[in-house]
């Protein structure tokens, strides 16, 4: 399956945002774990999802596909997810949302992440990956996934994710991740991260 895929801009926060709220709304790490209460979940977690992708829109590495159905956001080689004034702010936004005790969880949760981040050979990070809750199934979301190593492999870099759901673990094996390592979490689940090696030569994506 072939998809249309685009950069996504300023004007694509809103469908960015509902993407991600559904997508990972029982996410094992990013539903219950991080964002309590079943009724205010979604708009909580939205709300936090809202400023972090608002964030990561400066790369240029975000994508969607050409009806919204799914997102894909990437860190290029080299650059920080966020920049010190963006996680100032991000952290500023949590303990309101959330209070202090919860906030900590949720930065417990981005700091042992950042952790496990291997260092050892510049890599494309796929950050966040998700299709909205009215389009599981279709095969939408992997071919994104499918569309967006085009592009990596022909920078010739290496991929890296953390899988926050143990049932993705084969979809994305089935594209060349393998699993890297573990990061278990406070009381709470595991994270495996994957690496999938550099494939075809670094030239520009047509």
């Amino acid at each position: 399956m072939a998809v249309e895929i685009r950069v996504a801009g300023t004007g694509d926060l809103d469908a960015l945002t509902a993407i991600m709220a559904t997508a990972f709304r029982n996410d094992p790490v990013w539903g219950e774990y991080s964002f309590p209460g079943s009724s205010e979940r979604l708009d909580t977690a939205a709300a936090f999802w809202r400023a972090y992708l608002a964030a990561m829109l400066r790369h240029d590495w975000s994508f969607l596909t050409a009806g919204d159905e799914s997102a894909a956001v990437w860190v290029p080689p080299g650059e920080r997810e966020l920049t010190d004034a963006q996680e100032h702010e991000l952290e500023a936004l949590l303990h309101d949302l959330l209070g202090d005790a919860q906030a900590g969880i949720v930065f417990d949760v981005l700091e042992r992440l950042e952790d496990a981040h291997p260092r050892h050979e510049p890599h494309h990070q796929l950050s966040l990956f998700g299709t909205h809750a009215d389009h599981r199934g279709r095969g939408i979301g992997m071919a994104l996934l499918d569309a967006c190593l085009e592009r990596v492999d022909a920078d010739g870099s290496p991929a890296y994710l953390e899988s926050t759901n143990p049932a993705n673990d084969r979809r994305y094996m089935s594209r060349g991740f393998e699993p890297y390592g573990r990061v278990e979490l406070a009381g709470g689940p595991i994270v495996t991260t994957m690496w999938r090696p550099a494939r075809g030569a670094a030239q520009p994506p047509p």
